[in-house]
């Protein structure tokens, strides 16, 4: 028989973990031979158990990246499968780590009467899948691939230590922002269940992968506005670019082209947040300017007070001055966005903290939302 877990936050998120599953399971028009197996809360507790506990050990002195998902081997698409499962221990899994760092690739892991065991590895998993990742030492994200099958994985929970975060898929946040809504068609923040990927949590991506922090201000098309909030002369300004003839393109080259290009503009972008300064860019991610400092706009008003909320289950609006949130990329995006209210502001933060500034129609007021725990 497995022992018996020791890692509390495990036991307190295995239930609601559970009950996650359960509900997409319900709500989904998928056909449920096509979906994973649903987790049980004493395999999740036990899975995060472990997982927990390797994390705080290293290998040939590096800590371990892990992905696990828990699903039987059949339920996998080409699955490598070992000559001899082996018991899924601490000990097992860091040894096991360093096959699992590259992206895509989970080990797989299912259940006896003796308890978990490693099986393999899969690169392909199905809808609603358990997925586990070590991020860190510590820091665990338990996710999903979305029912639709494509784009990021739909985080579930994060845990933190002793810190148990839900997602709260209820909570979009920023609802109520036009630019936002403008900014990303047809919804505001991820609900958790959406069929594409959502090009916010790509720009995202490209904008943390540098770690070294970024401010990114996304403006209306056509509009130079903008410019009234930056300082003059703008140290390095872009020269717009033909978009060249579509005419004989059919519907479908004509989307996969602007896929593309969109999936190029964002790392584009990512790369040049790392210059100091902020990188402009439209809503329709063509860049603008980069290495921009950000100033208040002589008509306006310094802004004293905004709202800062977070996708997180109990969490609560707190009221407070931009500079409690952060540093003087938060200040800029918090002043910037406070002038110029149809813009969205995006900050990256070097310690991982990932924050979307809008303005509120309803607040009338900058809003800040807090959406790390989507991007882990």
């Amino acid at each position: 028989m497995f022992s018996e877990p020791t890692y509390l936050t495990a036991r307190m998120a295995a239930p609601m973990v559970e009950a996650h599953f359960a509900r997409h399971r319900a709500a989904t028009a998928e056909d449920p031979a096509r979906l994973a197996a649903p987790p049980e809360a004493q395999w999740v507790e036990a899975a995060i158990d472990v997982a927990f506990w390797a994390s705080l050990r290293r290998e040939e002195g590096h800590p371990p990246r892990i992905s696990l998902a828990l699903l039987p081997p059949e339920q996998a698409r080409q699955p490598l499968v070992l000559g001899q499962r082996r018991q899924l221990t601490p000990y097992n899994l860091l040894k096991m780590a360093p096959a699992v760092e590259q992206p895509g690739i989970h080990l797989g892991v299912w259940h006896d009467a003796d308890g978990l065991y490693v099986w393999g590895t899969a690169t392909v998993v199905p809808p609603l899948c358990f997925v586990l990742e070590v991020v860190e030492p510590g820091l665990l994200v338990v996710k999903h691939r979305r029912t639709g099958g494509f784009g990021k994985y739909v985080n579930v929970a994060v845990l933190r230590g002793d810190r148990l975060q839900l997602v709260d898929e209820e909570n979009v946040g920023l609802s109520d922002c036009p630019a936002v809504r403008t900014f990303l068609p047809g919804r505001s923040l991820p609900a958790g269940t959406g069929e594409t990927d959502n090009a916010l949590l790509g720009l995202a991506a490209a904008m943390r992968a540098h770690g070294r922090g970024g401010l990114v201000l996304v403006v209306p098309p056509g509009s130079s506005q903008w410019q009234d909030s930056v300082v003059h002369p703008i140290t390095y300004v872009v020269a717009p670019t033909s978009q060249g003839s579509r005419a004989r393109q059919q519907p479908g080259q004509l989307r996969r082209r602007r896929q593309d290009m969109l999936r190029r503009n964002i790392d584009v972008v990512g790369g040049f947040t790392a210059i100091d300064g902020a990188t402009v860019i439209t809503q329709h991610y063509h860049l603008l300017a980069f290495g921009a400092k950000v100033a208040r706009a002589r008509t306006s008003t310094p802004v004293d007070n905004m709202v800062l909320t977070e996708p997180v289950v109990g969490s609560e609006a707190q009221h407070l001055h931009p500079a409690q949130v952060g540093g003087t990329r938060h200040l800029a995006a918090a002043q910037f966005v406070h002038d110029q209210r149809d813009a969205v502001a995006l900050v990256a933060s070097q310690d991982g903290y990932f924050t979307v500034f809008a303005w509120s129609e309803t607040l009338q007021q900058v809003h800040a939302h807090r959406i790390d725990v989507l991007l882990l």
